[in-house]
């Protein structure tokens, strides 16, 4: 019995990491998608609707500077007591934060207290995602039996267009109401919907055993005393080098599904339920593809797959804009899940590539650092700076095709730079090495 539920342990570990992080995702992109539809209105009226968009990018953007935060206390707090106890306390403070907003009273009854709240709400949020991400990774890949690691890792990524696809459908849900009812209490209802969805998804998260490497790990008293001052020390060139790798999977994901948004309604004038109609389409689209690019990934190697996915990527936006100019359903969800695809492509195999470049003992805190810094960095200003570029350059759209692929090459060279350290020093995926080796390699590198 103990065998069979042993053996069962890594598609429960994927599955929780999955449903976990896909709830978690819903309750971080419903705030994108209402900062780009209707939080300028709500939270920061003002004359420009350009002026109230950009302060609610703003908002959004908040909640990724809270990021790194999050991945280092979590980071601390999974590689020195658990993955799953850290999993479970960001789950619930996800959960709790997303139905607070969905309670909270606007501009027009109570001033400025609203858009404080708000932002404060944001923050819980950043901090929830900053300590989630690594640590849904790292139970699925964990648990992944011996040279599957990168498959395993990638439900946690697939969390994220599930995320993306709920959401949608709750907005499109609401969108579609009567104007009034719409502003009034409609656009709560996708944030209240969170408390259902915190209770699943905390039933299926308590039935996950620990990681099996991090309990080996405890069992021999190798944990580490700081883990983060550790990482840091030994291995800042590779944190530093996962940061920008993780960039085209976090900053292309919000140009697409958050930016796009705002472009389309307010630049080239489309409606807001055909907009949410063609990125519903393209989400699904981008679900479908993850796990069959990571199956890829394995056949080819996931370093080379990831230089050409971040190729690609270089080149897509141009391809994307022309199609979107057009203003047609059909083509425009070619030009858009094109781009996406191929970014989705690179995303749902970095974790895996990214989590090999640390050992165990400071996974947690490596792997959190690196993304949560991206998302900080990439992530949360991307909607902000495209929607400047798309304002001072108006009926253009070539800059912002190269604002992305700037992005795209950013990943491409810094994989490149750990691909390199990865065949100089060996990697930590299920071959792992104790840190003084770590240390020994860092002194090298």
């Amino acid at each position: 019995m103990h065998s069979s539920g042993s053996q069962r342990q890594p598609i429960r570990a994927s599955a929780a990491a999955f449903v976990g992080t896909m709830i978690e995702w819903y309750d971080f992109y419903i705030y994108g998608t209402a900062s780009a539809l209707i939080f300028g209105e709500l939270f920061f009226p003002s004359k420009s609707a350009f002026i109230s968009t950009l302060a609610a990018f703003a908002t959004f953007a908040v909640g990724f500077f809270a990021r790194p935060l999050g991945g280092v206390v979590f980071g601390h707090l999974g590689d020195k007591i658990g993955r799953k106890k850290a999993l479970i306390v960001t789950l619930l403070m996800m959960g709790i934060a997303t139905i607070c907003i969905g309670c909270l009273p606007t501009y027009s009854r109570v001033g400025l207290w609203a858009p404080a709240l708000l932002v404060s709400l944001r923050i819980v949020q950043g901090i929830a995602v900053g300590g989630e991400w690594g640590g849904a990774v790292l139970m699925a890949g964990e648990h992944a039996p011996k040279g599957r690691r990168m498959f395993f890792a990638s439900f946690a990524q697939l969390g994220s267009p599930a995320g993306l696809i709920v959401s949608l459908l709750a907005f499109r849900a609401v969108t579609s109401m009567p104007k009034a009812a719409y502003l009034g209490w409609g656009w709560r209802l996708p944030f209240l919907a969170s408390v259902f969805l915190l209770f699943v998804g905390l039933a299926i998260r308590l039935g996950v055993s620990e990681s099996p490497e991090f309990e080996q790990l405890r069992s021999t008293q190798k944990t580490a005393k700081i883990p983060v001052i550790e990482v840091l020390r030994t291995a800042w060139r590779r944190v530093l080098l996962a940061i920008g790798a993780n960039a085209l999977g976090i900053a292309g994901f919000y140009f697409t599904s958050t930016f796009m948004i705002a472009f389309t309604t307010q630049y080239l004038g489309l409606p807001r339920a055909m907009v949410l109609n063609c990125l519903f389409i393209v989400a699904i689209c981008q679900f479908c593809g993850q796990p069959l690019a990571a199956l890829m990934a394995e056949k080819v190697g996931e370093s080379r797959f990831l230089l050409w996915t971040s190729g690609l990527s270089m080149l897509t936006p141009y391809f994307m804009f022309s199609l979107v100019e057009t203003k047609r359903v059909p083509i425009m969800i070619v030009g858009i899940a094109t781009s996406v695809v191929i970014m989705a492509s690179f995303y749902a195999v970095m974790a895996g590539f990214v989590s090999s470049a640390f050992p165990t003992r400071v996974r947690y805190s490596g792997i959190s650092l690196a993304y949560q810094f991206s998302g900080a960095t990439f992530g949360g200003m991307t909607p902000f700076i495209g929607t400047v570029l798309a304002e001072h350059f108006k009926g253009h759209w070539w800059p912002l095709g190269l604002f992305y692929t700037a992005i795209a090459g950013t990943s491409f060279v810094c994989v490149a730079g750990l691909m390199r350290m990865n065949r100089k020093y060996g990697n930590y995926g299920q071959q792992d090495i104790d840190l003084p080796d770590l240390a020994v390699a860092a002194e090298t590198e």
